[in-house]
């Protein structure tokens, strides 16, 4: 695509870290124009000022209040909005614009039922549910092409699903009793300031969260198709997520090097997967669009261990966004993504 026929493209919430980091990736994107960026409490607000980061791209680009009107006629708007918030953007937008992604949690879930249980609230537009494709191409790229609703999965469930969906699908693991421990960098509670997220409570620390009742909990069963217990916690770094799962084997005589085959068969056409022997780390995704997966099967006990690693603001958030609506507009699917990490 010629750069003078590139896809006009808006953020509502730019002003988030997932907002933020979108604006990061649109601006190495060849084939996006990033043309609006609202941030209602940051209207005003010059970019660069909040982000000195995206200065030299965006120079004096100021955030907005949300108006319906400015994105209209858009390729693709991507929502960087709080949980249970896109609902009525989605209502004003959808198919009037080319695509619209949803990165928070508003319509991951297929059944509306769910969402009093995990969100405490209902859903205000469950006629809308079923128009919006789960975002992780990985497993759904077919249904994600010329989607016009894309529902960006959340961190942990991307990093959890992409372990345990391949062994799930093939029958290589019982669907009940299935263990999911991740951990996560504190960007992933994003850029408000809460008690639990400043530097003295994070710095040196290391706590679970959401015992039982965490919101990703069904998305993580809604894709693996499994019974999941899921423990959350919170790591002292700011990105990255890492995530320990943990099945019973169907087979006997599963073995390590058979649940390595079983991803390696499973990704092997995949530009974003890294599957290799060695145990994954949550810096080699750094910036990166990429999940790291491994694999051991452990004779002693007989559990099946898969580890994931991944930037939960890249692979995990706008990064998984932008390689979606990638596939969605029929652009290449790796333009505006790297697949190298930051390190040191």
């Amino acid at each position: 695509m010629s750069s003078n026929t590139r896809l006009r493209v808006g953020i509502v919430g730019a002003s988030g870290f997932t907002g933020s980091e979108l604006m990061r990736l649109i601006a190495g994107h060849p084939d996006m124009e990033l043309v609006v960026a609202t941030g209602d409490t940051q209207a005003g607000t010059k970019v660069k000022e909040l982000y000195p980061s995206l200065a030299a791209e965006y120079g004096d680009m100021v955030y907005s209040e949300y108006t319906a009107s400015d994105f209209e006629g858009l390729d693709a708007v991507f929502l960087g909005l709080p949980h249970m918030a896109s609902q009525p953007i989605v209502s004003e937008l959808f198919k009037k614009v080319g695509c619209i992604l949803d990165l928070g949690s508003d319509f991951r879930l297929k059944d509306p039922s769910l969402y009093p249980q995990w969100y405490g609230a209902e859903h205000a537009v469950p006629e809308l549910l079923e128009h919006f494709v789960y975002g992780l191409p990985e497993i759904f790229r077919s249904e994600l092409k010329g989607a016009q609703g894309i529902a960006v999965p959340g961190c942990y469930p991307t990093a959890a699903s992409l372990a345990l969906y391949p062994f799930a699908k093939a029958g290589k693991i019982h669907r009940s009793g299935v263990i999911v421990d991740a951990a996560s960098g504190v960007s992933g509670a994003g850029r408000a300031a809460k008690a639990n997220t400043t530097f003295a409570s994070v710095d040196e620390n290391f706590n679970a969260y959401g015992l039982l009742t965490h919101r990703h909990t069904p998305e993580i069963e809604q894709v693996s198709g499994c019974e999941v217990l899921f423990t959350p916690h919170l790591a002292p770094m700011v990105r990255g997520i890492l995530a320990t799962c943990y099945a019973r084997p169907t087979e006997q005589k599963f073995t390590t090097d058979d649940a390595l085959d079983v991803l390696r068969l499973f990704y092997s056409a995949e530009p974003f997967v890294v599957v290799e022997q060695n145990s994954p780390s949550t810096k080699a995704t750094m910036g990166a669009n990429t999940v790291h997966l491994t694999a051991r099967v452990d004779e002693r006990t007989g559990w099946l261990l898969v580890i994931s690693a991944i930037d939960n603001l890249v692979k995990g958030a706008s990064g998984g966004a932008i390689q979606c609506a990638n596939i969605a507009l029929g652009l290449e699917e790796t333009a505006g993504l790297s697949t190298v990490g930051l390190m040191p």
